[in-house]
Order: C-alpha cells, then sequence, then structure tokens
C-alpha cells in the first residue's frame, strides 16, 4: 500500500511541476484519485460485494452529473463552455470520499472528504464553476453513496501507534 501512496503522490508532483496552476491541477488530480483511491481500498479489503455497490453509486453520479450538465445548460464564470452545472469534479470526489465514508467508516474518510472539499474550492477559485455548481456536485456524489452503499460489516481496521511500531489491526468477526 506504501507503494501506491508514493506512486500517487510522484504523479501528483511531477503532474503539478508541468502545469500553469497549482489549484487547478490539484483539484484535477483529486477528483480522479479520491474515487481511485475508494476503489482500490475495496480490492485491498477483498470486498466484492463492496466494488459492486462502488459501480452503482459512481455510476449514478456520473450519469446525474452528466446529464445535468447537458440539460441546465450553464455557462461557466470563465466564460468556457456551458456545461457549469454541476460541478462534476466535486460530485467525482465526494462520491469517492462518502463511499468510504459509508462503506468503511467515518474515521477514515476524514482526510478524502477534507480532500473532496479542497477539489471543489479549488473549481471556484479557477473560475470553472459558480459555488452553487459545486455545492450540487457534493450533494450528487454524496446522495449517489447514500442510495447505494452498505457498511462493511464482521470486518474493521484499527490503526496501532506506539512509538516502535505502526501498523494496522485487521479483525474478522464471525
Amino acid at each position: 500500500m506504501k507503494f501506491f501512496h508514493l506512486l500517487c503522490l510522484n504523479f501528483l508532483l511531477v503532474v503539478t511541476l508541468q502545469a500553469g496552476s497549482f489549484t487547478k491541477t490539484s483539484g484535477d488530480i483529486l477528483a480522479v484519485a479520491i474515487p481511485l483511491g475508494a476503489y482500490a481500498t475495496t480490492f485491498y479489503m477483498d470486498d466484492n460485494e463492496g466494488q459492486y455497490q462502488f459501480y452503482k453509486s459512481y455510476g449514478t453520479t456520473l450519469a446525474t452529473t452528466g446529464i445535468l450538465k447537458l440539460a441546465v445548460d450553464e455557462e461557466r464564470p470563465d466564460g468556457d463552455g456551458e456545461d457549469s452545472f454541476p460541478s462534476g469534479h466535486t460530485s467525482s470526489a465526494f462520491s469517492g470520499a462518502s463511499f468510504i465514508h459509508l462503506r468503511y467508516g467515518f474515521k477514515y474518510a476524514i482526510i478524502p472528504y477534507l480532500a473532496a472539499a479542497y477539489t471543489g474550492y479549488t473549481r471556484v477559485e479557477t473560475d470553472r464553476h459558480y459555488t452553487k455548481d459545486v455545492l450540487a456536485g457534493a450533494a450528487i456524489g454524496v446522495l449517489s453513496s447514500w442510495i447505494f452503499v452498505d457498511k462493511y460489516e464482521n470486518v474493521s481496521l484499527e490503526p496501532i501507534i506506539d512509538k516502535d511500531f505502526k501498523g494496522v489491526n485487521f479483525i474478522i468477526s464471525y
């Protein structure tokens, strides 16, 4: 898992250095990285049911966002396109964060939620969306997860932090 984290961090650094705006680029990356991390977690947990729930919730998020973009036809604040409402970046990020929250627990979703909120901030800050676009995108992502995602029962992960040891306690109940 550490390798995956280092790979993502390296990718973020390389793309950011090549891009003009850290704010825009980091939002672009998080919009993909958060749901990708949520999906990867289902493999780490060997959670086939969670994978199926992810497909339904994330697919609903993408479809709803896409349909609304076509139906509402709102101009972006920077004038570049007529697909401002709702924010796809934000709906994607919040879909991943809320999947982790609802499937595996809130304590694992704190950082993804903060990153999703930052993603929404980047969309407004870079004049790609209005605040209402971001709020609608967040609501779509969260509601899609609330509809399709159930808590992962019988298994828990607990962090173990000691001065000489750091790890994760994986518990399966029968």
